[in-house]
């Protein structure tokens, strides 16, 4: 299938649109691939051969997405960085990765030279998009390098490293196949494929979140993969979004449930402006969505937004819009070559119903350790299947409800309550723009709940807002899982991708406590 591989597309059809850039400059498949290739000629040259890692501090855009398509077939691993981290953090991922290369944007100037001056990566393989003090252009790296193909070429594959919320973030690193590079795109056509998502057929996919991300990489380059041009945001905007979908005629897209959230809370007027109807196949995971998003979405958009459960490690399960219509609050089935378990804390398999630990089990050439982490990758193994301890059940069709974090369960007199329950409760108000749910210590019952509360737009916060909410909660939650005490702040701590730092909220109040899970 020639039509299918990156690199088949770029030699055979090198005219076709690849990319549209966030300042909307479009880009071919023969011209990513050009410069692929000249990335790849220069940093051979510099001396990184096969299993090496090549680490980025990049923002959206073309720069990345070449960098990504040389990794994949130089057989090297590509270690995207989350731009957020301060420099420590980022030397920590450059030296426990053995990154040979580094290539970092301008616009992280600070934390690039931050992280240079603690890691142990030469001067020489440092390289800036823009100017970074003692970097090197990037210019230099590629300027007079050929633009053909590589010789010896060989799949890559990326390195993502954990969100670190327990201790340090830890490289998922699997086994490089030693495969022709085009064999990618045709397991992206398969991963795709569980979507209704096929070679060619007129898809546009459009990325609104950071590339650091592992899903959010992994689907808009298989996009590229399967010959679907990628249209790229820099920084997600509700509206904005709405306005490429219709100008673009975006049928697919990744992303999580406080975007979904945000945009259901767009004014009437505004969802109206937008011509959505070339939307097929809009996918979201990374969180449990809230029903109320979830429906609301589905009567806004229609029956075209997937869902899946996964994580760096992998997956998974998926669910087509008209099963969660029948089983609401679902994350899924397991999806072809994967399998789901409830294990209780001793390791015993729970019954349908059930509440315990979701573990999964991947196909062999999928597997994955833990980069330098022999204890951490074997301490979340039983019998082959993994954990990243989410807590859930299966129905007795083997669809799997998600609860909530393990290490968000708030235990309160010996009751185990799920923040995201209540959470979905709270985003049900129109009120709320956003809310956090954690335990805080209480010195009879262990923890009790608290509600962090980000007021929507041109709502003020006070007295009156909390009784709202809280009467709001009552009529859908038992009383033991009702906040005791609401807090208002003016923005969560989120990234762009909408996951949420909760511990920078819970920990304060944790100092000089010892929290059971």
């Amino acid at each position: 299938m020639s039509e299918i591989g990156f690199w088949n597309i770029a030699e055979q059809r090198p005219s076709d649109l690849a990319l549209i850039d966030p300042d909307g400059r479009h880009v071919t498949y023969g011209e990513l691939g050009a410069e692929a290739n000249r990335l790849v000629h220069g940093l051979r040259a510099l001396g990184l051969g096969t299993g090496d890692v090549v680490a980025t501090v990049l923002p959206n855009g073309v720069e990345m997405y070449a960098l990504v398509f040389a990794a994949l077939q130089a057989g090297w691993y590509l270690t995207p960085i989350n731009f957020h981290l301060a420099g420590p953090e980022v030397a920590y991922i450059l030296d426990d990765s053995g990154a040979k290369a580094l290539v970092a944007h301008e616009r992280f100037a600070d934390v690039a030279e931050a992280a240079a001056k603690e890691a142990a990566l030469p001067a020489g393989a440092r390289f800036s998009v823009g100017t970074i003090a003692g970097f090197r252009p990037l210019a230099e790296l590629t300027d007079g390098q050929p633009a053909t193909a590589p010789a010896d070429r060989t799949a890559g594959a990326a390195m993502h490293y954990t969100s670190g919320t327990t201790g340090r973030p830890k490289g998922v690193r699997r086994r490089l196949p030693g495969v022709d590079p085009n064999m990618i795109g045709l397991g992206m056509a398969g991963f795709l494929g569980m979507f209704g998502i096929q070679p060619g057929d007129g898809h546009v996919h459009v990325v609104g979140s950071p590339l650091y991300h592992t899903a959010v990489l992994l689907f808009s380059s298989s996009s590229l993969h399967l010959g679907h041009p990628v249209v790229v945001m820099d920084r997600w905007d509700p509206e904005e979004m709405l306005r490429l979908i219709e100008a673009h005629r975006v049928t697919t897209s990744h992303m999580v449930p406080t975007q979904l959230h945000r945009l259901l809370a767009l004014p009437d007027e505004v969802k109206r402006r937008y011509d959505l109807s070339s939307l097929r196949c809009m996918i979201h995971a990374a969180a449990p969505c809230p029903p109320d998003v979830k429906r609301g979405m589905l009567e806004w958009w229609g029956p075209v937004i997937y869902e899946y459960y996964g994580a760096t490690e992998g997956g998974g399960t998926i669910v087509s819009p008209q099963e969660w219509l029948e089983r609401p609050g679902t994350v899924g089935q397991a999806w072809p070559g994967a399998e789901i378990r409830i294990l209780d804390d001793a390791g015993a398999v729970l019954p349908p119903g059930e509440i315990g630990t979701v573990y999964m089990k991947l196909p062999e050439a999928a597997g994955f350790e833990y980069h330098k982490d022999k204890g951490k990758t074997e301490g979340n193994r039983r019998d082959g299947f993994f954990t990243v301890g989410d807590v859930g059940y299966l129905d007795a069709d083997g669809y799997l409800f998600l609860c909530d974090r393990k290490a968000d369960m708030i235990i309160s007199g010996g009751v185990n309550i799920y923040p995201a329950e209540i959470e979905a409760a709270f985003l049900s108000h129109p009120a709320v723009g956003d809310v956090a749910v954690f335990g805080i210590p209480h010195p009879d019952w262990g923890e009790e709940i608290k509600a962090v509360v980000e007021p929507a737009a041109g709502v003020e916060p006070g007295p009156e807002l909390t009784d709202s909410l809280l009467a709001h909660c009552g009529e859908r939650l038992g009383r033991f899982k009702i906040p005791k005490t609401i807090d208002y702040v003016d923005e969560l701590p989120r990234d762009p991708n909408g996951k949420l730092y909760k511990r920078k909220l819970r920990d304060p109040y944790w100092e000089g406590h010892e929290r059971a899970i």
